[in-house]
């Protein structure tokens, strides 16, 4: 989940997000694996974050959601293992 903090700057936006259960894993954790390298990399870390990583996460997630089956779940638990085990 979200930190509190963040989640307030879009909360209106965070409705559906917000109304499941969060799982192990999602597309916007895949996709920003490398976050904190993003980040640390960043002149801004909080703007970054606020203003590129956090709205693009939320549309990700949204349409992740607007989508997900059982087996598009099975599809995001193996991309994380793969991942993983890169």
């Amino acid at each position: 989940p979200e930190v509190p903090r963040y989640v307030d700057l879009l909360r209106d936006d965070y409705v559906d997000v917000l109304s499941v259960r969060p799982g192990l894993t999602d597309p916007a954790s895949i996709k920003y694996r490398d976050e904190s390298d993003v980040l640390a990399a960043s002149t801004d870390p909080e703007r970054e974050y606020v203003e590129r990583i956090l709205p693009d996460k939320l549309a990700v997630s949204r349409a992740y959601l607007a989508r997900a089956t059982l087996l598009s779940d099975l599809g995001v638990l193996v991309s994380t293992l793969v991942r993983v085990a890169r």
